[in-house]
């Protein structure tokens, strides 16, 4: 990928995060990449593309640090919830985060209205709670353990989408810790 593709990608996912995906116009994208009509049609045939790429690279991010540096790694199940947990918290807990997760917003923001979107953040949704499954079978020997790796993420992206709306990072700290409480304490 060009390094002005990935300038473009980067820009418009920070405008995105923060104003919403409707609400960003093309000419705030090119404002914020600051480029021209002309550049950003050699890269992208539209906004839609532009917003595709960026679930991408997000879902490529959350696949290196969350699924494969955490979830996948050799660490014992204690310590992939713990990683998982601080890991939750480091992406989401500066001021610039307090948008929320970029995942869960698009996700309520496009699902009901392109299946692409609805598809590629599904996807990402089903792979942390794919591989989350693993690490709660290991720690507790769930019978269940793929319905509590749902609430976990569940509970996760509640306490992210109540931090957005209080803007205030303690609603997530204290889900986490709720979590920590249920999984990790003795």
């Amino acid at each position: 990928m060009s390094n002005k593709k990935q300038q473009i990608i980067l820009a418009a996912a920070a405008l995105i995060h923060g104003k919403g995906y409707e609400a960003t116009k093309l000419s705030d994208i090119m404002g914020a990449a600051g480029i021209g009509k002309g550049q950003f049609y050699h890269y992208f045939t539209s906004k839609r593309k532009l917003g595709l790429s960026i679930v991408d690279y997000y879902a490529q991010m959350w696949q290196d640090e969350l699924i494969e540096g955490i979830l996948k790694s050799r660490r014992s199940p204690e310590e992939k919830m713990e990683a998982m947990l601080q890991w939750a918290v480091q992406f989401h807990e500066t001021p610039a985060k307090l948008h929320g997760c970029p995942f869960g917003n698009l996700a309520l923001e496009m699902s009901e209205h392109d299946e692409e979107f609805r598809l590629k953040i599904n996807r990402i949704f089903s792979d942390w709670i794919k591989e989350l499954t693993h690490v709660i079978e290991r720690l507790k020997g769930e019978k269940h353990a793929k319905r509590k790796a749902r609430m976990v993420v569940a509970q996760i992206e509640g306490a992210i989408l109540l931090m957005k709306n209080h803007q205030d990072s303690e609603v997530l700290l204290d889900i986490i810790e709720g979590i920590r409480m249920e999984y990790l304490s003795s």
